[in-house]
């Protein structure tokens, strides 16, 4: 039996040309361009399987898969991405992420990554996977799920009004874990928390 798979990447002849690989393996059942759709898809379709950008209009990569698992949404993701970083495969893979490939390693790499993650197992680029394996295990050590959360919606600029709204928690609750992150990363104000979670690698950059 055919596994079903969600696709996305904002890039439509990026999207084209992994779609043509995996057709012979995957029953394609949704191509999409931004991270709306994706969520989309995915509560729609129920896939087996989603390769995901990171990067892409709208919500990214990641947060789709948060989103989903949210809502109790249990699918495994493989981000695909041009993000040739360690730290960021260590942040996609402490997120959910089941596995990382670099674009211009893709092809049998990723016809690989999947089916070891449709096997239940982890799959990082070789050349990422011992840095971002060691840094998700320090980022685990550190900051407790709920307070990453807090902390990647503190970069976006969301309130604790806002954030207390997309956890379904408490704004004390939200506050006290921005107080222990700040504890954590001895910092004292917010500009200061959002700028050494992204020298840590805590948080994606944002533009």
């Amino acid at each position: 039996m055919r596994r079903r798979l969600v696709l996305a990447d904002d890039h439509l002849l990026v999207a084209q040309g992994v779609e043509r690989l995996l057709l012979e393996f995957f029953d394609v059942i949704a191509l999409v361009f931004d991270g709306d759709s994706l969520l989309d898809a995915v509560r729609r379709e129920t896939p087996d399987l989603v390769i995901a950008d990171i990067s892409m209009p709208g919500m990214t990569g990641i947060d789709v898969m948060r989103r989903a698992q949210d809502e109790g949404i249990d699918i495994p993701f493989i981000f695909l991405t041009m993000h040739a970083d360690s730290e960021m495969a260590s942040r996609a893979i402490c997120a959910g992420g089941c596995g990382y490939v670099l674009k211009n390693a893709a092809g049998e790499e990723l016809l690989y990554a999947a089916q070891q993650v449709l096997e239940g197992k982890t799959y990082v680029t070789p050349t990422l996977a011992a840095n971002a394996i060691a840094t998700a295990q320090r980022r685990r050590r550190n900051l407790t799920d709920k307070q990453q959360r807090v902390l990647e919606y503190v970069a976006r600029g969301l309130r604790s009004k806002q954030i207390a709204f997309e956890l379904g928690v408490s704004v004390r609750t939200v506050e006290s874990h921005k107080y222990a992150i700040m504890q954590e990363l001895g910092v004292h104000g917010t500009l200061e928390l959002v700028r050494r979670a992204e020298q840590e690698g805590l948080i994606m950059p944002h533009a």
